[in-house]
Order: C-alpha cells, then sequence, then structure tokens
C-alpha cells in the first residue's frame, strides 16, 4: 500500500478515535462503507450505523447495506423516511439536495442523541467539493462531520484502501440517490422513481458497469460509459432496451452522446 494512503487512513483512525460515540449515515456505497468499515476499526462496538429508507434508494442498496452490517457485527438503524413529504422536495428545486439533507439528517441528529450519541458522521470525500452539491452546505450548517474529507482522502485512495481491506464495495460502481436522476424542475413522483429504478436494473443486468437513466417527463436519457456507446446500440440489446423502457412508462428513449458523466443534470444552472 502507498505510504500517503496508509498515512492517510492512519489519520482518519485518529480523527474517528477522537469520538466516544459515533453514528454513521450508512448508504452502502463506497464512501459510506469505507467510512463505516474504519468507525468499527477505530470504535468498536462504540459505532452505529444509520440507514435512511426512502424511495429514493433502490431496495438493492437497502438490502447490500443490511448484508454489510451483519457480516461485520455493526449494530445497524434502519430510519423510514417519507422524503417526498418533506416541504419543497417533490417539485425538484434546484436546492433540492440541500433540503433533503436538511431533513435527513436533522433526523439523524435527533435519533442519535436519544441513543446518547454526540456525532453523526456521513461519507463525502476530498473530491466532493467539486461539482455543484448544495447537500454540503446543510451538512456544514448541521455540523455533521465529515471525516474521510478531513483526512484528504480521494475516492481513488478510498477504492484502494477498500481492495486492501477485502471490501465487496471497492470496485462498486459510484451510485446517487434516484432523485438526481430527474431534470430540475421535474415533479418527482414515486411512479417515476420506480421507473428509473427498473430501467437502471435493466441496464445493470444487461452487463453495463457505470450508468444512469435520466428523466425529463417521460423521457428515457441512457447514459453510459462511451465505451459501451457500441453495446447499447447492438439491435438486440438496443430493441430489448427500448421496448422495456416503453413497457415501464417511458414514451421516449435516448441515448446522451456525452457518455455518463456524475452531475450532468448540472449542465443547466447559470450560477455553478
Amino acid at each position: 500500500m502507498d505510504h500517503e494512503i496508509r498515512n492517510k487512513y492512519d489519520h482518519l483512525l485518529e480523527i474517528l478515535r477522537e469520538k466516544k460515540k459515533l453514528a454513521v449515515a450508512f448508504s452502502g456505497g463506497v464512501d459510506s462503507t469505507f467510512l463505516l468499515y474504519a468507525a468499527k476499526q477505530a470504535l468498536g462496538d462504540d459505532v452505529t450505523a444509520f440507514t435512511v429508507m426512502s424511495v429514493f434508494s433502490p431496495e438493492r442498496e437497502s438490502r447490500e447495506a443490511e448484508q454489510f452490517c451483519a457480516e461485520h457485527g455493526i449494530r445497524q438503524v434502519l430510519v423510514p423516511v417519507d422524503v417526498l413529504k418533506v416541504e419543497g422536495i417533490a417539485c425538484n428545486p434546484v436546492d433540492r439536495c440541500y433540503l433533503c439533507k436538511k431533513a435527513l439528517f436533522g433526523k439523524l441528529l435527533e435519533m442519535a442523541k436519544e441513543r446518547g450519541i454526540d456525532s453523526v458522521a456521513e461519507g463525502s470525500n476530498l473530491d466532493d467539493m467539486g461539482d455543484y452539491r448544495p447537500g454540503m452546505k446543510a451538512i456544514g450548517e448541521l455540523k455533521v462531520l465529515s471525516p474521510l474529507r478531513e483526512a484528504e482522502l480521494t475516492k481513488a485512495q478510498i477504492r484502494e484502501l477498500s481492495r486492501a481491506f477485502h471490501l465487496p464495495v471497492w470496485n462498486k460502481p459510484s451510485f446517487a440517490c434516484l432523485a438526481s436522476r430527474f431534470a430540475y424542475g421535474e415533479t418527482i413522483t414515486e411512479e417515476k422513481l420506480g421507473m428509473v429504478e427498473r430501467a437502471e436494473e435493466l441496464l445493470r443486468s444487461l452487463g453495463f458497469v457505470q450508468f444512469r437513466v435520466r428523466i425529463d417527463r417521460k423521457t428515457a436519457r441512457i447514459e453510459v460509459l462511451p465505451e459501451q456507446f457500441a453495446r447499447l446500440a447492438e439491435d438486440a440489446v438496443r430493441v430489448r432496451v427500448t421496448e422495456e423502457l416503453h413497457r415501464m412508462g417511458f414514451s421516449y428513449v435516448s441515448m446522451d452522446l456525452d457518455g455518463y458523466r456524475t452531475g450532468s443534470m448540472n449542465a443547466e444552472i447559470p450560477y455553478q
């Protein structure tokens, strides 16, 4: 393991050991899984995983999060939240992520306090300082801890450490909540979230690695890695994808020639 990366990991453990008890917001993604693993190493039984259960998270992610906690002997609290009832979220304004994070982490902080836990941590890393991320503002306002950023760990370094520690997520594709698939101003409904989730599960079953299905009204805009453009355009694959997405409720199905990229829905925001 690279000396610099090992030093950063040791620094992360020092940061975590400063907390007597800690709750980790755990989604099952690469970053939160790595953070939870490190917190378990640093604090043992004094770490608790809080996993939010909402229509913004696919069932597959929730199952994988529960499995990880069970396998590593980590106490897990499932937190059901009806995010679409949080004021302002369903209409999907450009600061939706701020409204959502403020509500969710406010709830997690309350639950932590009820359990005698002083601190809540989340898994953003050093690379998350780029792009348009209004949710980071809410995390700062609520004084939620971001240990991976504090230890200056990048996504690539987190993956390398996760691989060294044999964590199953080390090569897991990046994921963001399903609400990030909606064009700003597009009303978010449970029906449309289900359409997006099923469409992405279809792409996964067809062997696509990193992808998104963006939705604008009833149009699906598929993003895949450029090296998989040809795969998506194969007649058998193209026909199956379009036919099944039409059955799911999409009126139009298109491929984004820019390919997969994070935050593509932020391109039209004038004040990034």
